[in-house]
């Protein structure tokens, strides 16, 4: 047997290059707005769609998700992907959490990674990139979701035949 152990390491926006983006407001200079009384991060992300922004039969949308916590370690038997769309998630509080993706092999998910996001950091999943659900540690926590909706099926489940183990050490 093969070890199955995944260690979770630091988000980075090379680390994480294959499979999204680090939405993170420390890599973008913030401009004024609304009379220097506030400050934009802008593009931090792009969102994209099958077809592009406001592809037919497909829109952008933002959702609210209240994400229960999980313990360490963590057992992956379950990623997800989205064919249709990117999907992004911006957690509300600056709480870490845990993100788990997989390269694509041939259509099936192949061995995951796991990322620690730093206080504030948020992720943009490419379309079609494998993941595991949303993990804070510790609490529960809430997300900003912004991913595609409208026609389609836009979403694909992968269970593993034995689960991963995602540790907190470096294996």
């Amino acid at each position: 047997m093969s070890d199955r152990r995944i260690p979770i390491v630091p988000l980075t926006q090379g680390a994480f290059a294959p499979f999204g983006t680090v939405i993170d407001k420390a890599a973008v200079a913030p401009r004024p707005m609304n009379g220097g009384r506030a400050r934009r991060f802008h593009d931090l992300a792009p969102v994209p769609i099958a077809g592009g922004y406001g592809a037919r039969d497909g829109q952008v949308m933002i959702g609210y998700v209240e994400a229960e916590p999980y313990a360490l370690p963590l057992h992956l038997s379950l990623v997800e992907r989205h064919p249709l769309g990117a999907q992004a998630f911006v957690p509300v509080s600056a709480a870490p959490f845990v993100v788990v993706v997989c390269p694509d092999e041939g259509g099936t998910p192949g061995r995951p990674r796991a990322f620690l996001t730093a206080p504030g950091q948020g992720v943009c999943y490419h379309v079609g990139t494998w993941h595991g659900v949303l993990t804070p540690l510790d609490r529960s926590q809430d997300f900003w979701v912004i991913d595609r909706g409208g026609a389609g099926l836009n979403l694909e489940e992968h269970r593993f035949d034995e689960p991963w183990t995602i540790i907190a050490e470096p294996a």
